[in-house]
């Protein structure tokens, strides 16, 4: 497998991608719900993921493609070599901000993260690794992440897992908040994996999230370091939802043990 061609063909994908985004913020983006009302989805997106599953059929055949919007292949394993697409990841910051969202792209082969993307499309700040050889944001090599204290970290949390709810015991997580030095909620997996990347964010958690939320994101913070599993502690799927962390080394450990009391696992 010619992974170096792979890497340039989906820098050029994604890159045009970017383009035809910004370009449709000239004409009226159409707007519909899907599980909730919360849950958004427009024509880009659908028009982002077709645009992808086009060019990946007709240039690499062999692969399988699973995408958020549902216009892929039915992927319910890892063999072979699966792109693990968000063409829009954020799209209620896309809609209501026109900024905070970016395009999420993972490459697995039999499971293991080959390449990872994460464009931020209107900041023009594209985030890439692959396996073994560092990650980047454009052209700067990211440095390897320090281990932090709590009373030191940034955490990246929606504040609703602050408050009752069904998935997590809220007030471990709230000690949380009042332990660490901040938090931060951005609307993306996708940005918020880029901030932990850059060192922006010590770590980020979430209750309930899809493969192509992270895919792109968890290769390239094992590039510097970072650790990222389900809250149970285990090794992510990438075919499945589930719960998820991304922190530095030694902070991923400490907040499993100390602040996250699971409620249910999916």
């Amino acid at each position: 497998m010619d992974w170096g061609a792979i890497d340039r063909y989906a820098k050029s994908l994604i890159k045009e991608a970017g383009h035809r985004i910004r370009v449709s913020f000239a004409g009226k983006i159409q707007i519909e719900t899907k599980a909730d009302a919360n849950d958004l989805v427009t024509d880009i997106d659908r028009d982002i993921e077709q645009f992808f599953i086009s060019r990946i059929r007709r240039d690499f055949p062999g692969h399988r493609i699973l995408g958020e919007e549902g216009f892929g292949d039915d992927v319910r394993s890892g063999e072979g070599v699966v792109w693990i697409l968000d063409p829009i990841d954020g799209t209620m910051n896309f809609i209501h901000q026109q900024r905070n969202f970016a395009i999420s792209l993972g490459i697995y082969a039999d499971g293991v993260g080959m390449l990872g993307y994460i464009y931020d499309v209107m900041a023009d700040d594209f985030y890439h690794a692959y396996r073994g050889e560092g990650a980047y944001r454009n052209d700067e090599r990211l440095p390897r992440l320090a281990p932090v204290p709590v009373e030191k970290a940034i955490i990246g949390v929606n504040a609703s897992w602050v408050t009752p709810n069904r998935y997590i015991e809220h007030e471990a997580i709230g000690q949380l908040v009042s332990d660490c030095r901040g938090t931060r909620s951005y609307g993306s997996a996708a940005i918020e994996l880029a901030h932990v990347a850059a060192g922006r964010l010590d770590a980020y958690i979430s209750m309930r999230l899809a493969p192509w939320d992270v895919a792109g994101g968890s290769v390239i913070i094992s590039e510097v370091g970072a650790v990222a599993t389900n809250l149970r502690g285990e090794q992510l799927d990438m075919v499945s939802k589930d719960t998820f962390i991304a922190a530095r080394p030694g902070l991923h450990q400490t907040v499993l043990d100390q602040y996250i009391r699971l409620k249910r696992t999916k």
